[in-house]
């Protein structure tokens, strides 16, 4: 999010038919201009705020954040819509601004001596989606006569990351979307979702350290899932904050070695302590540690995410020794009655995947080395 900015301001003309997620598409605009740093937003027919320069934006679309930003960046720009010809926004001086707003109103021709330049989406905001870990094109959905459903489901899936583990790329879209739709209607709020994910992640660890796998393993994937919903909700709802990002952030990173240790425990007290039992639980425990060690030191070296450098890192982002492929590990092993080969399953791939991303570390100094360049392959329209 950008600095709050005086020289900026928004006028937000008309409003859509449909409201996705239970939000006006002219307020949505409204949060989207706040969250680019845009402060002052008013709507058509009302003087546009006083600033050097005013975004001028048609309020029947859904627009991309990426867009909403980009017009507050680059003065004299037009955006078009999906067709290439229509108008549907402009960043122009101050003086301008009410003829733009009446051209926009009345969709006839532009004011001839604006002299803007004309983009398309993906011409003033990149394919490329950084935080979403993908490469799409910036979304723009004209709202009139659209079915709310199908655009509340194209906006889902364009907050959705590409770049993630199985279970969340392959089984929880559908009901995750659902869920995002039911929680916007209900007024549940994302950092309410968060907070359930962290009541689940405190009651699988309790019906772990107590021996009930099954049961524990079914609380661990209700908080999988919650942690899937409260991110798709903020994004869809564009009601995400720095508290709550920080909150989901941290539990993601904290809580799966205490599950690990609360499974071990109970193993022993059980009389089903692997072989070598301290071992498995050091190399589960710390190989964890490593494999986020191992993301944070190839991004601090060569500036972007381990796991979208090569379409090869991102495939084997899907099974790597994260939460969620192991606890498919673990989940087999208690509806199996041995929890304690689940803990082996996990240890012997935490050491797999510790080995391949540190051989993919040596590989990106050996490249770095040789005079090549390093980048993510979503960022290469060539190879994407």
């Amino acid at each position: 999010m950008t600095g709050v900015t005086n020289e900026i301001a928004a006028l937000v003309v008309g409003d859509g038919a449909v409201a996705p997620w239970g939000i006006r598409p002219a307020e949505r605009l409204a949060r989207a201009f706040r969250r680019a740093g845009v402060a002052a937003v008013a709507r058509h027919p009302e003087p546009p705020p006083a600033a050097a320069r005013v975004v001028v934006v048609r309020g029947d679309h859904v627009y991309d954040e990426a867009l909403v930003r980009g017009l507050a960046r680059q003065p004299d720009v037009l955006l078009l819509g999906a067709d290439g010809h229509t108008p549907l926004a402009a960043n122009v001086a101050a003086s301008d601004a009410r003829a733009m707003a009446e051209a926009l109103a009345a969709k006839g021709p532009l004011p001839a001596t604006l002299g803007l330049v004309a983009r398309d989406g993906e011409a003033l905001a990149s394919a490329y989606r950084q935080a979403l870990r993908k490469r799409s094109a910036p979304l723009l959905v004209a709202l009139d006569g659209a079915d709310r459903r199908a655009v509340e489901r194209r906006m889902f899936d364009d907050s959705y990351k590409g770049v993630t583990d199985l279970v969340t790329k392959f089984v929880w879209p559908t009901p995750a979307f659902w869920a995002t739709r039911a929680c916007a209607r209900l007024g549940i709020s994302p950092n309410l979702v968060t907070w359930a994910s962290l009541a689940f992640v405190l009651l699988a660890l309790v019906l772990f350290r107590d021996g009930h796998f099954v049961a524990g393993v079914a609380a661990a994937w209700a908080m999988c899932f919650l942690d899937t919903v409260d991110g798709k909700l903020a994004r869809v709802t564009l009601t995400s904050s720095r508290f709550g990002n920080a909150l989901d952030h941290g539990i993601d990173l904290i809580h799966p070695p205490f599950w690990y240790l609360a499974w071990a425990a109970a193993l022993e007290d059980g009389g089903l302590a692997t072989p070598m039992h301290d071992l498995v639980v050091a190399v589960v425990v710390a190989g964890y540690v490593v494999g986020r060690l191992q993301e944070g030191l190839f991004l601090w070296l060569f500036g972007f995410e381990m796991h979208v450098w090569r379409r090869l890192d991102s495939w084997f982002r899907l099974i790597t020794a994260r939460r969620n492929p192991n606890l498919i590990l673990l989940s087999l092993g208690a509806l199996a009655g041995r929890p304690d080969l689940g803990l082996l399953a996990v240890a012997a791939w935490t050491v797999v995947s510790m080995a391949f991303h540190f051989a993919r570390i040596g590989q990106a100094f050996v490249v770095r080395s040789r005079g090549g360049s390093l980048g993510s392959w979503l960022a290469d329209a060539r190879r994407a």
